[in-house]
């Protein structure tokens, strides 16, 4: 093969490549403006569902924080949700290369992502830096609008529908209003007695002044509720 071939067959590659993740990119890019107004959908549906039951103070809330990122609050638990600005494929021992979809058309591999990330809302509040969050959960998008959720504890199953799942608001919001349950029902553990024993002076300050020793929820996802 001539060396002109190699560099036509390259540019055609790269090309292809190129032209595939942009596509990819604005899907995901619509979708997670989806998301967004879903998530902003659902803190008015429960504000008016729970503003007579709870404080103002916890009442749910909705920020957008840019184009690829989103806040979710609701009582003592935020919800952050974030776009990643990359397109990613998968490894090959994932068992999403075992779907015909896939088998059939590679291309369709190659998803963009949001990442869903659990809080206390206190973090933020109190600029607790130190504090941890979990990540709740991953949602991938390809070209064709088709998606699939991973928890931690990834298998065959959850990728099954792959080939027909579209994200629809309706998916959307079955995913968000799950993770939210999940969120809420995860309570705030005591750390070890061995962990908190010890603090320094500059901590002691810290945490007289805004109770900022650090502090994290154990959570997951539906398929991995408890295993972090």
């Amino acid at each position: 093969m001539s060396t002109e071939t190699n560099n036509a067959s390259q540019l055609e590659g790269i090309i292809l490549k190129t032209n595939l993740k942009q596509e990819v990119y604005r899907k995901t890019i619509s979708s997670f403006a989806l998301l967004k107004e879903v998530l902003k959908e659902l803190a008015e549906e429960y504000r008016e569902k729970l503003k007579d039951k709870v404080d103002e103070n916890v009442l749910p809330t909705f920020q957008e924080k840019g184009l690829f990122e989103a806040e979710f609050r609701i009582g003592g638990d935020m919800l952050i949700f974030s776009m990643h600005s990359n397109v990613f494929v998968f490894n090959r021992e994932h068992p999403i290369w075992k779907l015909d979809y896939i088998k059939n058309n590679p291309l369709n591999a190659y998803c963009g992502v949001f990442n869903i990330y659990n809080f206390l809302a206190d973090s933020f509040k109190y600029s607790r830096y130190e504090d941890l969050g979990y990540l709740v959960a991953r949602i991938f998008v390809n070209r064709e609008n088709h998606f699939f959720v991973e928890g931690k504890r990834q298998s065959s199953e959850l990728v099954k529908d792959f080939a027909t799942d579209e994200l629809t608001k309706e998916y959307l919001k079955d995913i968000i209003e799950t993770t939210v349950q999940y969120a809420i029902d995860f309570d705030l553990l005591v750390p070890p007695y061995d962990q908190v024993k010890i603090a320094t002076v500059e901590q002691m300050h810290v945490e007289i002044n805004h109770s900022r020793i650090q502090t994290g929820k154990r959570l997951g996802f539906k398929f991995n509720s408890d295993d972090v």
